[in-house]
């Protein structure tokens, strides 16, 4: 063991000092400690006190008043509440068509030589306009028909104003006048026979003369000249359309709906169309049908949404694309106290 000397030469052992000096050094270590505990439990208590302070803070910063000129200048709007369809869409290619309910086929009634074709290809027309007008047999024998009727007729009520005349004074016997009021009302009949049968050939009462076997082509109601097939000189047929008119105003988009998408859809339902030519407008819709069978090859189900189309921008065959709301609930869109305006003040405030 190594030893020490003290100041009066006496040994010293090494391990009693070191000893001692691990002692002192840890009654100076627990006396720290303790004043540390002490600190850090103030510590605890100021964090603690400063938490509720920031909690109380918090729960003040909840609200932020702001007056309407603030409000305008960041931006903010103020609405009512309301109810919202929280659905998804569904979006779709398409293509636009025609009313089909608005669209004619006109053919002349009857075979006639095209003689005139004044209608052209996208012209606007009224109902009942002329489109072509055609010359036939059949019309002047049924003009023929009628001028004679009304000649026969001529004939038998000058007869039957004589009998009636005699009749008073007793001088023919009854039946003779009476056969002459039946005569009467048989021409009589016979011009209006012979006059349907001339309107139904499209034919026009006239006096005899040049045009009388003329017939003319008109337009069923007002609408747009979207097709025309005709030749001056040929023979119209009513098996071929010489023309079709369709009513522009309103126009259908002709959609191919997913069968997954089929529960979602409804008759009614709200759609956003938009096309190619007018980039960045949106044209409004409903779903007005729904087809009853599902194509077996493109697994798709034909949809029609109808569009006004008063200004006649939307043409036929145009490509488009439609975004269908699916189907949603309505439901309150409640902001939880965000966005209503509050009194007390002398101006309008916004809380948020």
């Amino acid at each position: 063991m190594i030893t020490l000397q003290d100041d009066a030469g006496r040994p010293k052992r090494l391990a009693t000092v070191v000893m001692a000096v691990a002692v002192a050094l840890s009654l100076a270590a627990c006396g720290k400690g303790g004043a540390k505990d002490e600190h850090a439990a103030e510590g605890d208590k100021h964090a603690e006190h400063a938490g509720e302070k920031k909690d109380e803070h918090a729960e003040g910063a909840e609200e932020l008043t702001l007056t309407a000129e603030e409000a305008e200048r960041a931006g903010v709007k103020v609405e009512a509440i309301k109810a919202e369809a929280l659905g998804e869409t569904i979006q779709v290619t398409a293509t636009i068509r025609p009313d089909q309910d608005r669209l004619a086929r006109v053919a002349p009634r009857i075979e006639g030589r095209i003689t005139s074709a004044p209608a052209k290809l996208g012209d606007r027309v009224r109902a009942g306009q002329t489109l072509a007008t055609l010359d036939s047999v059949d019309v002047a024998e049924a003009h023929a028909t009628w001028t004679q009727a009304q000649a026969e007729l001529r004939i038998a009520e000058a007869d039957f104003k004589r009998a009636e005349s005699l009749n008073a004074e007793e001088i023919i016997p009854r039946k003779d006048f009476l056969r002459a009021q039946a005569d009467r009302d048989k021409a009589a009949a016979a011009v209006r026979n012979a006059a349907d049968r001339l309107r139904l050939l499209g034919g026009a009462q006239a006096a005899s003369g040049s045009g009388v076997a003329g017939f003319a082509v008109t337009a069923p109601f007002a609408g747009t000249v979207i097709e025309k097939k005709v030749t001056l000189g040929e023979l119209g047929s009513p098996s071929e359309a010489m023309f079709t008119i369709a009513d522009l105003s309103r126009v259908w988009i002709q959609a191919d709906l997913p069968e997954a998408a089929l529960a979602k859809v409804r008759i009614g339902a709200n759609a956003k169309v938009t096309v190619p030519a007018y980039p960045g407008e949106t044209f409004s819709g409903r779903v007005g049908h729904i087809g009853a069978m599902l194509d077996k090859d493109t697994r798709t189900i034909a949809a029609r949404i109808e569009v006004a189309n008063a200004d006649g921008r939307l043409k036929p065959e145009m490509f488009a694309t439609a975004t269908i709301e699916a189907g949603g609930d309505k439901r309150d869109a409640s902001l939880a106290g965000r966005g209503h305006r509050a009194a007390g003040g002398p101006a309008d405030r916004l809380r948020l």
